[in-house]
């Protein structure tokens, strides 16, 4: 019957903001050419990706057990963690690994300089914001390929742990369920998930709506003179 049994890991608010992030980014990317068909939902999908990180960020501090960064953010074992992987020695475990760690941190942190420079930095930018979201696309690249490797490597399929929440006991001995999410952190949480969303509001009132990418720029060079006082300026010229 152990061989059957599993551990709770993940709580499911963790799980929906991993692939509901999946999702967005992806938009992101197959949105960000002017003319691309999808081309409309780029800021969208951004913003969306804003409230995904804040909440990621507040639900590292109030989530369940292996939600945490103080479960899983220890730099003093990433060296006896990577020694250990060149010698062929495989470890599983419950939560993120010490490497896994250091990638959820690098990726959250190139998200969100994506989404800043994005959003804040208008046309002067745009290269910086093109440069990194490259770079994290080929982070997120080499996190799916660990993925892979790792559920090779230690028979466990990573991939279904994150759907699911669990993990088979027969592969973490003496493991028990992770302690889950307390109702204070699910309410604050989502006072997190309102509030972003409030804010962006009163950044850019379309934020949640379809427009082109461009029109955010437009935004960001300021108030843009209508028809009729581009007509006089000319004739001024």
């Amino acid at each position: 019957m152990d061989t059957l049994r599993r551990v709770r890991v993940w709580d499911l608010p963790l799980r929906l903001f991993h692939w509901l992030l999946v999702a967005a980014i992806a938009l992101a990317f197959l949105s960000s050419e002017e003319d691309s068909p999808l081309n409309d939902w780029h800021i969208l999908a951004g913003w969306v990706t804003a409230v995904l990180i804040l909440f990621r960020l507040a639900w590292g501090f109030i989530g369940g057990e292996h939600s945490r960064f103080s479960d899983f953010v220890r730099p003093s074992r990433l060296f006896d963690h990577v020694s250990g992987l060149a010698k062929g020695r495989i470890e599983p475990s419950l939560g993120h690994n010490p490497l896994g760690a250091m990638s959820v941190l690098l990726i959250l942190f190139l998200i969100a300089v994506t989404v800043g420079t994005g959003a804040f930095g208008g046309e002067s930018s745009e290269e910086l914001h093109e440069l990194i979201a490259w770079t994290l696309l080929a982070v997120i690249a080499l996190h799916i390929l660990a993925v892979v490797v790792m559920s090779v490597l230690q028979r466990e399929n990573l991939v279904r742990a994150m759907v699911s929440g669990t993990k088979p006991a027969s592969h973490h001995p003496d493991s028990r369920d992770a302690v889950a999410p307390s109702l204070f952190g699910l309410v604050l949480g989502a006072i997190v998930v309102l509030g972003t969303v409030f804010a962006i509001l009163q950044y850019d009132p379309q934020a949640f709506t379809l427009r082109p990418s461009e029109s955010l720029e437009r935004a960001h060079s300021g108030p843009q003179p209508l028809a009729g006082e581009e007509e006089e300026e000319e004739d001024r010229d």
